[in-house]
């Protein structure tokens, strides 16, 4: 995930930093616990296609 990519993208649904995550190439949000996937090298920051982190994962 290129640096300055992950710099400017935020969460869609609070606004919040993302984190990259390479094992499950996905973009985390921790506050709404919700991991946006990454396909063909293009984030999919829509709240429909993420991924809900159960509460019992670590993050």
């Amino acid at each position: 995930m290129d640096k300055k990519l992950l710099d400017i993208l935020a969460c869609p649904v609070c606004k919040g930093p993302l984190v990259y995550q390479q094992e499950t190439n996905e973009l985390i949000c921790k506050p709404d616990r919700l991991a946006y996937p990454i396909r063909n090298d293009i984030p999919v920051m829509l709240e429909e296609e993420a991924r809900q982190i159960p509460a019992d994962q670590d993050i």
